[in-house]
């Protein structure tokens, strides 16, 4: 249980995706701008992560390394992450439709996310268990939703704020992404002072 308590810490603030790896930009610079959007784009990344996951993990250990296929592990992963990205766009279209529409472009984004694709491949090189990789997959998704509501509240005080005219725009939400990402470098060493790691 400790194990998986450290995994969850240090994945959600530690080593958040977005803000210390620095992994699934795209969302969280394009779909960061309203609440809502951020939390709806962060729940489909998780249950992609989660889903992905527990798809990938089996595939690679029953298969892929037990035929010395390895080198497609790309290629498998991707495949499986586009299929479950297709399942989450057409439950909300039929269930969340405002949701979907909000979200999109960047919904079927998620399928080339590199974070999604990144949990994936690190659950391996990080040696975990199953368990441990679903426990990293979950608080990995936990990072992302943390990441894009602070992100989405900073841009909100951003647009309500009086902005020189140079930084109007992209620079000040630059600027701003690059202020929280340094914010959660005071994070690091945490796992190891609390943990005992």
């Amino acid at each position: 249980m400790k194990e998986i308590l450290v995994i969850l810490f240090s994945v959600i603030l530690v080593d958040n995706f977005v803000l210390s790896k620095f992994l699934g930009i795209c969302p969280f610079l394009g779909v960061s701008k309203r609440l809502d959007s951020s939390v709806g784009m962060s729940i489909a990344v998780t249950f992609v992560m989660v889903l992905a996951t527990a798809v990938t993990w089996p595939l690679y250990a029953l298969l892929l390394a037990r035929f010395g296929l390895e080198y497609l592990q790309i290629i498998v992963f991707i495949l499986v992450i586009a299929a479950l990205v297709q399942l989450v766009e057409i439950m909300l279209k039929k269930y969340m439709p405002a949701l979907h529409s909000s979200l999109g472009v960047y919904l079927p984004l998620i399928t080339t996310n590199c974070a999604v694709l990144g949990v994936t491949i690190l659950n391996f090189d990080n040696g975990y268990t199953f368990t441990h990789s679903i426990a990293n997959a979950f608080g990995a998704g936990i990072g992302f939703l943390l990441a894009m509501v602070l992100f989405s509240g900073i841009r909100q005080k951003i647009e309500e704020a009086d902005v020189p005219e140079t930084f109007k725009g992209v620079p000040s939400v630059l600027i701003a992404a690059s202020i929280l990402s340094l914010a959660f470098m005071g994070f690091s060493g945490m796992v190891e002072g609390v943990f005992g790691k």
